[in-house]
């Protein structure tokens, strides 16, 4: 037990379970820590035969001397025979999904809704789901009482949004910017999982018992299965050799060729900074992607590209933007103005990603390499601990951004899988042996004689 000062509090550290420091001054008055690191004031009291716990609000909101002294005000309550825990509850319990979506959105912005990997949400992802919040869920359930709220309610609005009824086009922040809302059968599954966590939220806030969103059958949402044959990769091929005869789309068509060669996310690629591209290791070292911080293998096609553009382009970024040292930020525009009456005027800078996969999958490589090579969570590449890669990952990069950026300079293969012959093996395990004996001439012998036999 201590004190609780500011700076006690500011050293409590999360634990793998909830913990709380009680104050060594005044009986009844503690911090409690959670595991996600948030911490909020508390009384504990007893009220006939019951013990009850009442929380005064989270460190940050409230300082430790005015949660001291709100405690001092509400342990007086109790012992005038008053309940503040009771009340609290009540008040809670008459809370509207408007008001739940409040509490929801202060404590997302503040990093204390979790993610992906139990990390807190990316800034486009709360962006993302703040305007599912204004835009689908507070229109159509925002005056209902969250304690009200059944299966059936839950299930109405997914309907609503289905057909349509959210549609609108509302004014963003932006100088002459509006968002197009449409709904739709994928717009409606992603905002009633997002309704599902913020009821789940009021779960465990104690607002509500039971989860109404539970059991709703939602649409499968979209699969994204676009990729590109040989064929369109030609084609792709022709129409950045095009497109970068107009000095306007030079950068934007080496943005989308290097995509193509890695498999990277848009956002990855468009705001590669130097300091994440290892060429001497032939990966790329992203601090902050989808998954987190992630190690990307990169073909032999792609660490010459960086190689080439290092020497002659200064500043943070791999592909700068006008002005102060940005990213390059015309890239949406260019893509569509690129592909704008085009065969392939329906693919995304996602499609690229899922080809690249696809690629690789027709080599022959596993779903574990594959994973490592585009940075999905299961592959164990993107372990902040791995420093250096596997050769055989070095080797599937190449192989793949060697296959595919031959297939945009218009080569047609004849063989579609990737196998190396007997012949093939035996040279490269006889340089790889001259190379490490390099220092004895009778070991190179002996090796070469050897693999020769």
């Amino acid at each position: 037990m201590a004190k609780l000062t500011k700076r006690v509090v500011d050293a409590a550290e999360s634990r793998t379970k909830d913990y709380v420091i009680w104050d060594d001054e005044l009986p009844g008055f503690g911090l409690r820590v959670f595991t996600s690191g948030k911490r909020s004031y508390v009384i504990q009291y007893r009220l006939g035969k019951r013990s009850r716990r009442f929380t005064i609000g989270l460190h940050g909101v409230w300082t430790p001397e005015r949660a001291r002294q709100e405690a001092k005000v509400q342990l007086g309550r109790v012992a005038q025979g008053e309940d503040p825990a009771e009340e609290k509850q009540l008040d809670n319990k008459a809370l509207t999904v408007k008001e739940l979506c409040d509490l929801y959105v202060a404590d997302l912005k503040g990093g204390l809704i979790l993610g992906k990997g139990g990390r807190p949400k990316k800034a486009s992802t709360i962006l993302s789901d703040t305007g599912r919040i204004e835009r689908h869920i507070v229109p159509l359930l925002g005056t209902r009482r969250v304690k009200d709220l059944v299966k059936a309610d839950i299930t109405k609005a997914l309907k609503d949004i289905m057909a349509g009824k959210t549609r609108c086009s509302v004014k963003t922040k932006k100088p002459r910017g509006r968002a197009i809302v449409r709904g739709g059968a994928g717009t409606a599954t992603r905002t009633i999982g997002l309704l599902g966590g913020i009821l789940t939220y009021a779960v465990e806030a104690g607002v509500i018992d039971v989860n109404p969103a539970h059991g709703v059958r939602r649409p499968k949402d979209n699969v994204r299965a676009r990729r590109l044959t040989e064929a369109e990769y030609r084609i792709l091929g022709e129409i950045l050799t095009k497109a970068a005869e107009n000095e306007k789309y030079e950068m934007s068509v080496d943005i989308i060729r290097q995509l193509a060669l890695t498999g990277c996310r848009r956002t990855e690629m468009v705001t590669l900074a130097w300091t994440e591209a290892d060429t001497d290791s032939s990966c790329l070292r992203l601090i902050d992607s989808k998954e987190g911080s992630s190690i990307r293998p990169i073909g032999l096609p792609v660490v010459e590209y960086l190689e080439n553009r290092r020497k002659t382009k200064t500043g943070t970024h791999v592909f700068p933007g006008q002005g102060d040292d940005n990213a390059f930020g015309s890239f949406p525009n260019h893509w569509a103005q690129i592909f704008e009456e085009t065969p392939l005027a329906d693919i995304t800078p996602h499609v690229l990603r899922h080809s690249f996969a696809s690629i690789a999958n027709d080599l022959g490589f596993t779903e574990v390499t594959i994973a490592a090579l585009v940075g999905h969570a299961k592959g164990s590449v993107t372990s902040n601990y791995i420093h250096t890669l596997d050769t055989a990952l070095i080797m599937a990069a190449d192989t793949i951004s060697g296959y595919i950026q031959g297939l945009l300079d218009g080569i047609e293969f004849k063989q579609t899988a990737y196998a190396l012959d007997r012949d093939s093996r035996k040279t490269a395990l006889a340089r790889f042996l001259q190379k490490a004996a390099a220092s004895d001439q009778d070991t190179i012998s002996d090796a070469e004689q050897l693999l020769a036999a």
